[in-house]
């Protein structure tokens, strides 16, 4: 469930939103920030996949040095389709790209979506000196702890938290200094606390929100 990150072998590391298919503005954005695959690190808060036009192509960006996601509730509606042979759900939301693609495309998506399955849940960033946790739309817990037992679907779809935050209510969440979001399509990145939710919608022609941690 838990993956841990030293900032110490990269340059500059940088934190994307959900992609939802959008590689070729995440490229755009990655050339105007002169993004360097060489040195530098980019991070997901999940959802690579559904409702955009390039899911195939934000797939493969797994198997690059420089890129790390942790799982979105999207992805986990691909693998459980998969596995239990029921498509329904996932392409209400967005999963029916898959079908559209022709025999050797299917393969490589096949092969891109079992390695989803191994994607953690909390990924755990220490840079710059401070302690960032990252996950897709929650950490359902007062504390962070290093792999504290979680419930895996509140992780990739609780919206609780940010409702209260954006009421004006919430807490900080003890045990580090930053928490990073995703999951929830806000017109502008959400500060609150020591939350940020940085899900801005691309994929319905909103902002794809950058934010650099070191």
């Amino acid at each position: 469930m838990y993956q841990r990150i030293d900032g110490i072998h990269w340059r500059h590391i940088w934190i994307v939103g959900d992609l939802h298919g959008c590689h070729q503005r995440l490229m755009q954005a990655l050339r105007l920030r002169h993004f360097d695959p060489w040195q530098d690190l980019l991070i997901c808060v999940g959802d690579l996949i559904d409702r955009g036009p390039q899911s195939l192509e934000c797939l493969v960006l797994l198997k690059q040095s420089w890129f790390r996601s942790v799982r979105g509730n999207h992805e986990q509606m691909a693998i459980d389709a998969l596995r239990y042979g029921d498509m329904a759900m996932w392409q209400l939301n967005g999963g029916s790209w898959f079908s559209s693609l022709d025999k050797p495309q299917q393969q490589q998506a096949l092969e891109a979506l079992q390695s989803c399955a191994e994607l953690p849940y909390v990924l755990e960033l220490r840079c710059d000196g401070t302690l960032n946790v990252i996950a897709h739309a929650d950490y359902p817990a007062s504390e962070y702890q290093w792999e504290k037992e979680l419930d895996g679907e509140s992780v990739l779809w609780r919206r609780d938290r940010l409702n209260q935050l954006l009421a004006g209510k919430g807490e900080r969440i003890a045990g580090a200094d930053h928490f990073w979001f995703g999951h929830t399509p806000l017109r502008q990145r959400f500060d609150g606390q020591n939350q940020h939710y940085i899900d801005t919608g691309a994929v319905f022609g909103g902002e794809l929100t950058l934010v650099q941690l070191q």
